[in-house]
């Protein structure tokens, strides 16, 4: 199941520049539908009440134009719980990564 989450109740901003999701073996992940490569920017998400959480935010396509410092908004952000060998966690992807400066643009 994947979930929709409400972006608005956080800041987030950017703690590390993008670069390529890559598997074990250290090759370019691609998007199994449709075979677009996938970038992961961490970034960390602050909520006034409870506080900050370090996300890794994959997105695919092109790398996000994003620079450490930056406030983001992830557009349409998704948690994804996964579970494999005796692990377990929660992945997000997002369909892009907007700055407020393009959004406010737009």
């Amino acid at each position: 199941m994947n979930l929709l989450l409400d972006a608005s109740r956080y800041t987030f901003t950017v703690t590390k520049a993008p670069e390529p999701k890559t598997d074990n073996e250290g090759r370019h992940k691609a998007d199994r539908k449709t075979g677009e490569l996938l970038f992961v920017t961490q970034v960390m998400a602050l909520n006034a009440d409870s506080g900050a959480d370090v996300l890794m935010i994959t997105v695919a396509g092109q790398p996000p134009k994003v620079s450490v410092g930056q406030t983001v908004i992830p557009v349409e952000l998704e948690a994804m719980p996964w579970a494999t060998n005796g692990r377990s966690g929660v992945a997000f992807r997002a369909k892009s990564l907007d700055t407020k400066a393009s959004v406010k643009a737009a």
